[in-house]
């Protein structure tokens, strides 16, 4: 009996440490309720029947106000690691001038592309000023309160 209770404990120790096995799901971005975006037909349908089905977009084109996007992914986490996306989707959605779909586009995590940045450093005109430059640089270089003195900086002479 001892032996049994022994290992029934050993157990109800153990089974809290199973949560963190088991991976946590967090959902971000658009969830589709009933219309799935890629069931938006081309030539038929319109920003107002795709606005009362979708919603709003996550975003509008940049350039382009006339690209409605709508993004959504899922993320597993298991205890302490750092999040991992299992599910990305972006539904593209063109608009015509006649506010009429042209066309719909989707991409998943595997049509992404790693952008590297480049580590150089843009020059800039002038030069670096040295310690004492900046502590003493501003030495008389104040302006009296009240005073409407036009400036380069102030050409109105207005605050």
């Amino acid at each position: 009996m001892p032996r049994l209770a022994l290992i029934a404990a050993g157990l109800i120790a153990v089974l809290p440490l199973t949560g963190c096995i088991t991976p946590s799901r967090d959902f971000h971005g658009y969830i589709a309720d009933e219309v799935q975006p890629n069931e938006i037909k081309p030539g038929e349908d319109t920003r107002s029947t795709v606005l009362a089905q979708l919603g709003s977009p996550s975003t509008e084109g940049l350039f382009d106000t006339n690209v409605w996007f709508y993004f959504s992914d899922i993320q597993e986490r298991f205890a302490f690691y750092r999040p991992k996306v299992v599910e990305r989707r972006i539904v593209g959605i063109r608009f015509g001038d006649d506010d009429v779909v042209d066309e719909v586009v989707e991409y998943t995590a595997a049509d992404g592309q790693i952008v590297s940045f480049a580590s150089r450093e843009t020059p800039t005109r002038g030069r670096e000023l040295g310690f004492w430059e900046q502590i003493f640089g501003t030495v008389g270089a104040m302006r009296l309160p009240n005073t409407d003195e036009r400036t380069p900086d102030n050409p109105t002479g207005r605050r």
